[in-house]
């Protein structure tokens, strides 16, 4: 059997309440498994950021506070330097201040990974997710 290792871990208390509700409604056996989980997701994610090679095809979702004064020119200006690698992007209003943007895209995953890692580490994105098809 192998060996676990205890830790602890800092919520804000909003995030916890949505952590034990996601257990709850999902059906998890406890909050550990459902972290443990996600946290194969985030290393599996970024290990194909990091790893990945040649010419890959997938989808760029982002959700982003459009109010960030120069968000929307940042967002643009990028897409031009990435098109190489763009064949779509689609706009949907979530909120009064909140956005969801879809990019497909194709290309080297050099070029793709340089492309998420700049709009994640942009403020006013709130979430930059690449799924890889």
């Amino acid at each position: 059997m192998q060996r676990v290792t205890r830790l602890g871990v800092t919520f804000p208390p909003q995030l916890l309440n949505e952590l034990d509700e996601f257990v709850e409604k999902i059906g998890y056996s406890s909050r550990s498994k459902a972290i443990q989980d996600s946290v194969k997701s985030f290393i599996a994610e970024y290990r194909w950021l990091r790893e990945e090679k040649g010419v890959r095809t997938g989808v760029i979702v982002l959700i982003y506070d459009h109010e960030i004064r120069g968000l929307q020119d940042y967002l643009t200006d990028t897409q031009h330097e990435y098109a190489t690698v763009i064949f779509s992007s689609t706009h949907i209003h979530l909120s009064e201040r909140h956005c969801l943007e879809t990019i497909v895209v194709r290309g080297d995953s050099e070029r793709i990974r340089q492309l998420v890692e700049k709009l994640r580490a942009r403020r006013g994105v709130e979430e930059a997710k690449l799924t890889v098809v």
